[in-house]
């Protein structure tokens, strides 16, 4: 009688060559930022050009880190290779800013970066609750008193964004006056949410992902 073929192992995924965010680029960003004009024109109703650099700024930083789990997501990357990745880059975004305007801008950037960071940790390990609606009204009750839980609420809440889950725009408050840390990590998980839509077809070819 013959003998039964062995089944072949499963080729591992290929190791595609990607560069990522890196301090080169977050140095860049910076000498961009520095040198762009922050007053408005008047004869304009656009925010001046070293708001909207700002803002390519912030989008660039998510993209880049939302990369390296969509990497994970598809098997490019072991769970530790993902957590190394994450934290190079959070290193350089979350460092001491620099003095000055320039320092000032750059923590205007990395208080919203906070969610980014702590909900792609929290999706790699997984574990989290996915009810939005609920998991906000307990984040904001949380913010009033402890800045930190509330923090780990939305760490939950960008986790369910990564994976699928529909936020955040609708929960963000419309009064500038009230708006509070707690509503720009809403922002920032909203353009997690965004990011990850782009992302939809990355992976498919080699090289650079800029």
């Amino acid at each position: 009688m013959a003998k039964k073929a062995s089944k072949k192992p499963e080729p591992e995924p290929l190791k595609l060559f990607y560069i990522f965010y890196n301090q080169e680029r977050w140095d860049n960003w910076l000498k961009t930022l520095k040198e762009s004009s922050f007053e408005a024109d008047p004869k304009s109703e656009e925010l001046p050009e070293g708001y909207r650099i700002l803002d390519g700024f912030a989008v660039d930083i998510t993209v880049s880190v939302l990369k390296i789990v969509k990497l994970y997501q598809n098997k490019r990357f072991t769970f530790e290779e993902a957590v190394d990745r994450l934290s190079d880059v959070e290193k350089i975004v979350m460092a001491p800013a620099p003095g000055g305007e320039l320092g000032e801008l750059v923590e205007i950037l990395q208080l919203p970066k906070l969610a980014l960071f702590v909900s792609c940790r929290l999706y790699l390990a997984g574990g989290f609750e996915k009810d939005i609606k609920v998991l906000v009204k307990k984040g904001r009750t949380e913010f009033e008193k402890d800045t930190e839980k509330a923090l780990e609420t939305i760490s939950n809440i960008g986790a369910a964004v990564i994976d699928g889950a529909t936020c955040c725009s609708k929960f963000v408050k419309d009064d500038p006056e009230q708006t509070t840390l707690f509503d720009e990590w809403l922002i920032e998980c909203e353009r997690m949410s965004e990011a990850m839509t782009s992302l939809k077809n990355f992976d498919e070819t080699t090289g650079d992902e800029d």
